[in-house]
């Protein structure tokens, strides 16, 4: 194998030692090439960590101060409700309740727009952020807040829209799904086929019910027929209360069927077509827009700045057997 050196050693081919001088400058040689690769390893890894902690630094940084709580301006506050509403989602109650509550204390803030863009999600969390509107508009009743639909507006997130004084859309928003739904899967024929036995004990008759891993029981079908109804008897009667008389509840309505900006609009579903930045320039007379939605976490802020993303929500859906009820 031939050894290419930057500066060729000079050895005297008359040296009786010449064999012992060469390898002693291939030797030498290699420590510098091996001296050098390590100072540029340095380096390198000084420059990640330099990176890294800056990046840190400024999610913490950014955590901590805030922006739209401080804001010292007149201003309409905006709250978004994007995607799926759910505990785990950047839509949940907890969150955009914080959002809320600090859109409400903020005394600049002439009014409150809640943008929402969500296809629904988990009644208890749509209901937690219903039922913290209604206490926020009676604490603050000189602070009227607009929903205002872009995409979607279905289900849970229409639940969360029937609390607002006043509901906007675009003419071809999709607004409605007045209803509730609860899926799974069964595999007890795969089982069988397959020649798979199932063993699962529990202590109380219906423990297991609903298990896609067993035949279905008619009485417990029928129970979870009517847990579904109750709740969405719960929806119907929220949006009555949010809307009043601007709607009629009619079978149709809250069939769970959904219409574009234009049908709701006729149906008493929503006041008026517009956008977020249409309102707060035409009817809360204030164009400023501030964002109160929480950023998430800063360490949930950083993996996503680094490009790192975990996908668990189809792992949580086989293990959980989709056993959840869902406004969708």
């Amino acid at each position: 194998m031939a050894i290419w050196h930057k500066n060729p050693p000079t050895v005297n081919a008359e040296d009786p030692n010449r064999d012992w001088k060469l390898m002693e400058s291939i030797v030498a040689d290699a420590f510098s090439e091996q001296k050098k690769a390590r100072r540029w390893g340095v380096v390198f890894k000084s420059l990640t960590f330099i990176y890294l902690f800056t990046l840190l630094a400024g999610v913490f940084w950014g955590a901590r101060t805030g922006g739209a709580v401080h804001f010292s301006k007149s201003h309409t506050a905006v709250v978004r409700v994007d995607g799926v509403i759910a505990s785990d989602k950047p839509a949940s109650g907890p969150r955009i309740g914080q959002a809320l509550r600090d859109a409400f204390d903020n005394k600049n803030a002439k009014a409150v727009i809640v943008a929402i863009n969500s296809p629904g999600g988990a009644p208890v969390q749509a209901g937690y952020i219903y039922d913290e509107i209604r206490r926020l508009r009676t604490l603050h009743p000189e602070k009227p807040l607009y929903a205002v639909i872009a995409d979607i507006g279905a289900s849970g997130g229409y639940y969360i829209a029937a609390a607002a004084d006043q509901i906007y859309a675009d003419k071809a928003s999709l607004v409605g799904s007045i209803g509730v739904t609860a899926s799974s899967f069964g595999f007890v024929d795969i089982m069988q086929k397959v020649g798979v036995e199932r063993r699962h004990f529990t202590a109380g008759e219906h423990k297991a019910f609903l298990d896609p891993f067993s035949p279905l029981k008619g009485e417990e079908v029928q129970f979870w027929n009517q847990v579904l109804a109750a709740t969405h008897q719960q929806f119907i009667a929220a949006v009555k209360a949010g809307r009043g008389e601007r709607v009629k509840i009619t079978e149709e309505l809250t069939s769970g069927l959904i219409w574009n900006g234009e049908q709701a609009q006729a149906l008493g579903l929503i006041d008026g077509l517009g956008s977020v930045r249409s309102v707060a320039r035409e009817i809360v007379k204030e164009e400023e827009l501030v964002d109160y939605t929480p950023e998430g976490s800063p360490l949930a802020k950083l993996m996503n700045k680094l490009g790192v993303a975990v996908g668990q929500g189809l792992v949580s859906s086989f293990l959980e057997a989709g056993m959840a009820v869902e406004m969708r």
